[in-house]
């Protein structure tokens, strides 16, 4: 079942990029422009990095904030139709890279790796562990993720597959895409499995103090 869910989860990158790229660039998820694309690139920014893989990067924006700044800035992500967006967006690095082949597709060496919203499957221990072999020494590692207990809603908390229909993102999605829901301890075991420390724990939230997500900042195994 966990490869059928890996399968869909891929499918529904390539079928819903279109409407994704809309929904990001003309800012119709409330909770991307309230809060969590603001709470990234401040914690990117704090951590002064020379150069960024944005792993999972989408339609671009992030790259293209991060050019802004002066920051080199390379965007990788699996769905051929969101790199074709993001190279039309302008400024950044665009390549078509699945997770699995990351580490043989001669990347070089980051500062900082950025997962916004990326870790979507079950499995995460073969890309942790293979993230390190991609940082400088004292290189970090930052995820952004949905708050665990917000994201939860009425069902129970313990982890497990979800199913995320984009309904409240407009009508230009055609396929749902399922997703792997963690708990925060299970977020940290994942982290400490693949031999990341983390150094820092935020909680974005939006005004009336409800979190809005989850932001883990991790130094690689050997790093001090």
């Amino acid at each position: 079942m966990a490869d059928e869910h890996t399968r869909q989860l891929a499918l529904s990158w390539q079928r819903n990029a279109a409407g994704w790229t809309r929904a990001v660039r003309e800012q119709r998820i409330d909770s991307r422009r309230l809060v969590t694309n603001a709470a990234v690139l401040e914690a990117v920014l704090a951590l002064s990095p020379r150069r960024v893989l944005d792993i999972g990067c989408g339609e671009g924006w992030l790259c293209r904030a991060l050019c802004r700044h002066g920051i080199e800035t390379l965007g990788v992500d699996a769905s051929a139709a969101l790199i074709e967006a993001a190279r039309a967006g302008g400024e950044g690095d665009y390549r078509i890279c699945t997770y699995a082949d990351l580490t043989g597709a001669g990347l070089g060496l980051f500062d900082l790796l950025v997962c916004n919203f990326a870790l979507l499957d079950e499995d995460l221990q073969p890309l942790l562990h293979s993230l390190a072999a991609l940082l400088v020494p004292g290189g970090r590692l930052l995820i952004q993720t949905v708050h665990p207990w917000a994201a939860c809603g009425e069902q129970p908390y313990r982890d497990g597959w979800r199913i995320e229909t984009f309904t409240t993102f407009g009508a230009d999605f055609p396929e749902p895409m399922p997703w792997y829901f963690r708990t925060l301890q299970s977020w940290l075991g994942e982290l400490a499995l693949a031999g990341f420390r983390l150094g820092e724990l935020r909680e974005p939230g939006y005004p009336d103090g409800q979190p809005a997500s989850l932001l883990l900042i991790a130094e690689a195994p050997g790093g001090r």
